[in-house]
């Protein structure tokens, strides 16, 4: 007979992440996301091993979908920091080919930052959210040298990368492990890049997303929604069905939302004017 994953009570959770984390593909994770997960599907099935492979496939659909089975961060901080000003571009696009959301976004680089920020001013403070690799395209980005870019996401070792990264960097930087869905942040930015990231908190936990903006304390809000699925098809209602989904989020909140098409992803500029307090650094 099969072990219960309520069999210790409280301390079934724990297991259930050590478990986890025993994977190599999840060993990196931060346990504050497997943890919650692994509640959530702890609660719906009784079966230890049931419980599990529910757990890894979630996380698999939020984070682990989108980068390969191992990525090289050593070696990629070695070719960053041996390459001349000239070619930090070029190893950079090289780098974020690595990931699934700027791989796709690497066509069309120059384009997407001037035509998404065309008109604002730059910014000070940006906050990255769920950010993957698109730290390394900062040298596409309409920034100045002081702007303090702080990035987000759950993978450790990524986290790491992204920190040594930013040290070869003039402007201010840091990265961050946090789980966003259920810590969303405190600091008051300039502009917040939310690039494909609401709909995997919401595969999550339903209503994340939309705690996530509510609790947001950024003048401008980049959030984009892909147009296609991982595979390269294009999803069957996306155009549609994204759109109308964040307009229900922002309907009512005064604020000034444009939109943009690009071929795999469309991209809402929100503008707010409901933010006080000055930004932090």
């Amino acid at each position: 007979m099969g072990r219960r994953a309520d069999e210790g009570g409280p301390e079934a959770v724990e297991r259930l992440v050590r478990a986890v984390r025993g994977k190599p593909r999840y060993r990196h994770v931060a346990a504050d996301l497997i943890r919650r997960i692994a509640a959530g599907e702890l609660a719906k099935r009784p079966a230890w091993k049931e419980a599990l492979k529910a757990t890894c496939r979630k996380l698999h659909q939020v984070a682990g979908a989108y980068l390969g089975e191992r990525m090289p961060y050593g070696r990629w901080l070695e070719e960053l920091r041996a390459a001349p000003p000239e070619a930090l571009r070029s190893v950079c696009a090289r780098i974020m080919a690595g990931h699934s959301s700027t791989r796709e976004r690497l066509p069309l680089l120059d384009e997407f930052y001037t035509t998404c920020l065309s008109g604002l001013k730059p910014p000070g403070t940006v906050l990255d959210l769920g950010c993957g690799l698109h730290p390394l395209a900062i040298p596409w980005m309409p920034l100045a040298e002081d702007t303090v870019y702080l990035a987000w996401d759950v993978y450790e070792d990524l986290v790491a990368f992204l920190n040594g990264f930013f040290a070869l960097l003039p402007l201010p930087g840091r990265a961050e492990v946090r789980d966003i869905g259920q810590v969303p942040p405190t600091e008051r930015v300039d502009l917040a890049f939310l690039l494909k990231v609401l709909p995997l908190l919401e595969q999550v936990e339903k209503g994340s997303g939309r705690r996530l903006l509510e609790h947001l304390r950024a003048d401008v809000l980049l959030v984009s929604f892909p147009l296609q699925s991982l595979g390269g098809r294009k999803g069957k209602g996306m155009e549609v069905n994204y759109p109308a989904w964040f307009e229900a989020l922002t309907a009512g909140r005064g604020w000034r939302v444009r939109e943009f098409i690009f071929p795999n992803e469309v991209v809402f500029r929100v503008e707010r004017n409901d933010v006080v307090g000055p930004a932090d650094s």
